[in-house]
């Protein structure tokens, strides 16, 4: 069965508008429920547990209020977390043996919209075929369990503090990060009380930036989407290092103290790099967006770079398939399976200067042998339902621009999993023909719907 509400990264939109209801996410949370109740295995007399988190936005009350009233219909205890980044909640869902976790976060979006993301039990993105049950109870009434059936809700009041040390307990004992200023952006997200606690923690002095959420400015003008004001931070403090995390913290991008912009392709090959020194490293899950240049810097390493579709639900199905351990995107989902089980900003950046620390490098030097490709990216708005596949001007305007490039580039176009846009993406070895070309494909796109 086809998903309905289910995208790439959960369930999302603008708030009031369906989905994203209070009425919808009270249904959601029941259906969830009541998958879950199906399926826990427990003893007769516990009651299945859920852990509830959510970013800064100032609709997560509501949202968070609406889903705890759907679980306690379906007769399931829920754990209420407060702000906390995805990747907090999919490791408070394991260590605290939770049948599942939720997330109310549209992750880098503007503050009106909101989204709902599942981990189960084992700290994952829910399995597609769970999804699906869920859909599907979507359909049916809602219902409600007896009184005495219902679920329970409690806060968790140690939430921030585990998830704290869990993030130190990934860098090395025999290093620490005494002596680096470090500026560190929370994007006034979900990591804005516990992201600088980390990196503090381990001996940095830290600046911080958005990190004063007021639940409408999330992601303006700040995190790892709008890394402008990390860099002239960096500069203007004389920082060692930048680190942007995005609404949700996990995204990450980094600036060294000369001000340049590391995106998660770089960041990852600085990651993949060190540990080939130690360990060999079969091979590094990307996606279809991964710079070129980046495939080619692993394969002088020895590793196998794979492209899964653009997702990190799917690069991490990629890594489980082959058993490795590293994977990510170029926007800065960075995967570490020995750290954890989803992508994770604050973790990433520890692997980074992990590396650096280790080697005495700089950014600079431990990029040296990774040369990025031009790359373009435009997004295009397009009406629900569009058939841009077929459209002939779309077609001839991507047929144009591969025989410009003549072989030493790329052209992607692929929709948006969480937003009603068309990504047009070109890559190549000379700049002024992959913007050219990307600007073609655009235009076409926008004509084609009669833009």
């Amino acid at each position: 069965m086809q998903r309905k509400y289910f995208g790439t990264d959960g369930v999302r939109g603008r708030v009031g508008q369906a989905p994203i209801t209070p009425e919808f996410i009270m249904r959601l949370g029941f259906a969830a429920g009541s998958a879950l109740v199906a399926r826990d295995g427990l003893p007769a007399n516990e009651r299945p547990a859920v852990l509830i988190g959510k970013d800064t936005r100032i609709s997560g009350y509501m949202l968070e209020a609406a889903l705890e009233a759907g679980f306690s219909a379906a007769g399931v205890d829920v754990m209420l977390c407060g702000p906390m980044p995805t990747p907090a909640v999919a490791y408070l869902t394991r260590a605290l043996r939770l049948q599942a976790g939720v997330v109310i976060s549209a992750s880098h979006n503007p503050y009106d919209d909101n989204g709902i993301k599942f981990f189960s039990a084992q700290g994952a993105k829910l399995p597609d075929e769970v999804e699906r049950d869920i859909e599907a109870r979507l359909e049916q009434p809602m219902t409600c369990m007896a009184s005495a059936g219902l679920g329970r809700a409690r806060r968790v009041d140690d939430a921030a503090g585990r998830y704290i040390e869990f993030c130190k307990s990934t860098f090395p004992n025999d290093l620490d990060l005494r002596g680096l200023k470090i500026v560190v952006d929370s994007a006034h997200g979900a990591a804005y009380h516990v992201a600088p606690s980390v990196f503090h923690e381990l001996g940095a002095e830290i600046v911080g930036v958005g990190d004063t959420p007021n639940g409408l400015n999330i992601n303006q003008d700040v995190g790892a989407t709008a890394p402008e004001t990390l860099r002239r931070t960096v500069l203007e403090s004389r920082a060692d290092y930048g680190i942007a995390l995005d609404g949700d913290g996990d995204r990450l991008v980094m600036v060294d103290a000369a001000g340049t912009l590391y995106d998660g392709d770089q960041l990852l090959y600085v990651i993949a790099r060190h540990r080939a020194r130690n360990q060999p490293v079969p091979g590094v899950a990307g996606t279809l967006m991964s710079n070129l240049g980046f495939e080619h810097a692993l394969a002088r390493l020895g590793i196998v770079c794979g492209r899964a579709k653009v997702g990190d639900r799917y690069v991490l199905a990629m890594m489980q398939e082959k058993g490795w351990l590293l994977g990510g995107e170029n926007s800065g989902h960075i995967i570490c399976l020995d750290c954890h089980t989803t992508g994770d900003g604050v973790i990433a950046a520890l692997q980074v200067l992990a590396a650096l620390r280790a080697t005495g490098e700089t950014l600079a030097a431990a990029c040296v042998d990774l040369k990025l490709y031009p790359q373009k990216l435009i997004n295009v708005r397009m009406p629900a339902g569009f058939e841009w596949a077929t459209d002939a001007g779309i077609r001839s305007a991507v047929k144009t621009a591969e025989a410009t490039l003549d072989g030493g580039g790329r052209v992607l176009l692929r929709p948006s999993g969480t937003e009603p846009l068309l990504r047009v993406m070109v890559e190549g070895r000379e700049a002024a023909l992959v913007f050219g070309q990307a600007e073609a494909i655009a235009a076409a796109v926008r004509r084609a719907f009669g833009e």
